[in-house]
């Protein structure tokens, strides 16, 4: 179980004569993001003005999203819908990519093939790399900049340095704590829930047959993982809207 939970070396470089480890968490990272730009590119590659196929998913996804921000943030919400609907769909595939760790590792392969090719490649797991704090702490830190650069843009500097003492100057201490719990919340919210439905999988497929977890697999993987997501992007709305107004 620690090494499920665990960050791996995948491989490292040197730069400026420091090592750079990359573990696998970044390669899932790099892996999910490939996969979105290239659903994206192909669902938008060819517009029509009737919608079909591919289109009618990416239409839906944008007109969902931005429907979250103007309901939920006011006329300012389609400043923020492209990067919030970003973080929505990556946060989305990062929590349910291990439905999708059917790839045989290395050492199966060389189990099952007996080449030395196989046995040199680094084991690359789909895992969620959202079970790694480093991940959602990354998440939570753009997130509340993200809170802090709209709340100086639509306020101007004096207008959010003076919301810092309203409606009195005796929360100035909470309303500066604010900024520092707030993505603590994001981050360990997001990775406890990632983490705790991981382990939970983890220790099923161990101990049950196959169809048990598969079934809830579609709970813990696909809905919780999902939902997830959404939290995460619908507080951050929230925040942006209580910053800006």
């Amino acid at each position: 179980m620690v090494e499920a939970v665990s960050a791996h070396e995948v491989f490292s470089f040197t730069l400026f004569g420091q090592k750079i480890i990359v573990t696998d968490t970044i390669v899932v990272m790099w892996v999910i993001m490939a996969v979105i730009i290239l659903l994206v590119w192909l669902g938008t590659k060819n517009f029509k003005k009737i919608p079909k196929g591919p289109q009618n998913l990416v239409e839906m996804f944008v007109d969902f999203i931005n429907k979250l921000c103007r309901d939920t943030i006011g006329h300012h919400g389609m400043h923020f819908a492209p990067y919030l609907g970003t973080i929505l769909l990556f946060l989305a595939v990062s929590n349910t990519i291990s439905i999708f760790d059917i790839i045989p590792s290395s050492d199966q392969l060389f189990k099952l093939t007996h080449l030395e090719f196989f046995k040199n490649i680094p084991a690359v797991s789909l895992r969620p790399p959202t079970r790694d704090v480093n991940v959602t702490a990354a998440m939570a830190i753009m997130s509340i900049i993200l809170v802090l650069g709209a709340g100086i843009r639509f306020k101007k500097m004096g207008g959010w340095l003076k919301s810092f003492v309203e409606p009195m100057p005796i929360i100035l201490p909470f309303k500066i704590m604010d900024y520092f719990i707030r993505p603590l919340s994001l981050c360990f919210r997001l990775f406890g829930n990632i983490l705790g439905a991981f382990i939970i999988m983890e220790f099923l497929y161990s101990a049950i047959p196959i169809l048990f977890p598969a079934a809830l697999s579609m709970y813990f993987d696909i809905f919780d993982g999902i939902l997830q997501a959404y939290i995460f992007v619908f507080l951050t709305t929230l925040y942006i809207t209580e910053a800006i107004e």
